[in-house]
């Protein structure tokens, strides 16, 4: 009789046992029917979908270990890359022109009296000259000086206008001479706006301004050098350049024309962290796989310590990639065959090992750019990892199952 009873029990434990094990995989494999899902899963996507097309094909992309010479290669472009004011149309500025708008003042000197300014009695007069009362130039760019009509002044120089009026006035005057002038710029004026602690509008310098001193006129920009871009409009036309490219490139630094307009504006470089990083929200704040540059020129180690360094127990510190846009005449320059490449651009893997000192010593000098995705891989072990949690919890809660069952009977 107690051998019958002790298999009658292991008989009913072992159906218990299995009884918990099926009840916990039904309960797993139908637990989207009744957990909360705050968007659509993959499997309702897909079902609902009227049309599923076919998948493309992977994009194509060059997967490149860093060596010194790819290092180089890659930082120099990085130095370079956004240099665009030095090739401005007209940014050789340097005579100022009359514009629309301008008050401009003319004076006319004649030789000697009896001629058709300086009467006969001129000396009751204090020199023999004639000052024309101030004008503005009108719309279609022209003033009127008597006995030389409508001159078109608009984009001339002060002195290009003095000859003209000195050329039709010279048959009527005693060898004349004029003096023309802007006494006020209303229309050759520079607009710096934005993100500056005074924007103001101002006449162009006799000499001309570059673009650093108008901005400084304008009391400096409110941000630092590598949150601020640059835009010029000029002739219809914008352009756009990270305020740091011109304080590290003088060439940059141009010579304004009238009627530009420099607007600042704050925009922060960023980059983005993802794998086997510290999890959002460990480091401080909940949304910490986007983070702003704090300098002009940003390492990946000084990136990646931002992101709080790599997670010891999942990260394979042999696998750090960083993913960017590259032109094809750098990757030609380093070496790599870039034809099969259908455009200008390339998608561009850099791999670093931070498993040796030099894979440290490269991270510290490679410079990031904005935008950059690092990429921390795990570790193989890690996939083991995982795959065993889950079914260590179910073999554990199926045991507790079924030591509920027995001590129930």
């Amino acid at each position: 009789m107690a051998v019958a009873k002790t298999e009658r029990f292991d008989f009913d434990f072992g159906i218990s046992r299995i009884l918990a094990v099926t009840a916990i995989s039904i309960s797993l494999t139908g637990c989207g029917s009744f957990i909360p899902l705050d968007s659509p899963d993959a499997a309702s996507t897909h079902t609902n979908a009227a049309l599923v097309t076919e998948p493309s094909a992977p994009l194509a992309y060059a997967l490149m270990p860093v060596n010194p010479a790819i290092l180089q290669a890659t930082n120099a472009f990085t130095d370079s890359s956004g240099i665009v004011f030095s090739r401005l149309p007209g940014g050789n500025y340097r005579d100022i022109t009359i514009g629309i708008g301008d008050i401009v003042t003319v004076t006319v000197y004649e030789a000697q009296a009896g001629g058709l300014f300086i009467p006969r009695e001129a000396s009751v007069r204090p020199g023999n000259f004639v000052d024309i009362p101030r004008q503005q130039v009108d719309q279609s760019g022209n003033i009127n000086i008597p006995y030389a009509g409508s001159i078109k002044v608009a984009g001339l120089t002060p002195r290009a206008v003095s000859n003209i009026i000195r050329e039709r006035l010279k048959d009527r005057a005693i060898d004349p001479q004029a003096v023309v002038s802007v006494a006020e710029q209303r229309g050759n004026q520079i607009s710096v706006l934005g993100e500056v602690n005074s924007p103001l509008r101002f006449p162009v310098d006799p000499g001309g301004i570059r673009l650093m001193s108008a901005i400084a006129r304008a009391g400096g920009p409110k941000y630092p050098s590598y949150e601020s871009t640059i835009t010029i409009k000029r002739n219809g036309r914008t352009y756009n350049e990270s305020m740091s490219t011109v304080v590290h490139h003088p060439g940059e630094d141009v010579l304004l024309a009238p009627g530009d307009v420099v607007f600042l504006t704050r925009i922060p470089r960023v980059y983005m962290v993802f794998g086997s990083t510290p999890s959002p929200g460990s480091i401080g704040g909940t949304n910490n796989r986007r983070f702003t540059f704090e300098n002009d020129n940003m390492s990946l180690a000084e990136a990646i310590a931002k992101a709080g360094g790599l997670d010891g127990a999942r990260a394979d510190s042999k696998s750090i990639y960083v993913y960017r846009f590259e032109p094809k005449p750098l990757l030609e320059r380093i070496g790599i065959a870039v034809s099969q490449f259908p455009t200008q651009t390339v998608p561009a893997v850099y791999k670093f090992d931070m498993s040796k000192p030099d894979g440290w010593f490269q991270a510290d000098t490679f410079r990031m750019r904005d935008h950059d995705v690092i990429s921390v891989a795990e570790s193989p072990s890690t996939e083991f990892i995982k795959l065993m949690l889950p079914l260590n919890a179910a073999t554990a809660n199926a045991d507790n199952i079924s030591t509920v069952i027995v001590n129930s009977k």
